[in-house]
């Protein structure tokens, strides 16, 4: 149990100053739903969902199965209920348009370059090998 739990929960405020790389995203990106239909796939969720799930756990650390009081959150990157609490702000706000799980990845994009665990030339980066990767084969 910290006290810093409590001091942390009173002044949290939820970043949603807009993230250009994101917004680009948001704005030419294509969605699930309209992919896998025109690649004739029947699975409703897209192929990186667990991979979204399974960054969200370890960022959390112990803070997924712990109760929040208990969570030491200086041990986790990203605590699970603060995750929550930002992915829906950033649902309501500026990824509003966006379809789930989509949205999901926004925010979650979103609350980590806000807390500089990413950034967005890193993104970019990312994001061109990997599309490199996909047209090549």
């Amino acid at each position: 149990m910290s006290a810093t739990n409590d001091n942390r929960s009173d002044d949290y405020v939820v970043d949603i100053t807009p993230i250009s790389l994101l917004q680009k995203i948001q704005e030419n990106g294509r969605y699930w739903e309209e992919l896998s239909t025109e690649y004739g796939v029947t699975n409703p969720d897209p192929p990186w969902k667990i991979t979204l799930e399974t960054t969200c756990d370890l960022l959390a650390a112990d803070s997924c199965v712990k109760p929040y009081d208990e969570v030491d959150l200086d041990s986790c990157a990203l605590p699970s209920l603060e995750r929550r609490t930002e992915e829906d702000e950033l649902s309501e706000t500026i990824y509003e348009d966006v379809p789930f799980p989509e949205r999901q990845l926004l925010a979650l994009a979103h609350s980590m370059i806000k807390r500089g665990l990413l950034n967005e030339n890193e993104l970019a980066e990312r994001m061109e090998e990997l599309e490199k990767r996909f047209n090549s084969a």
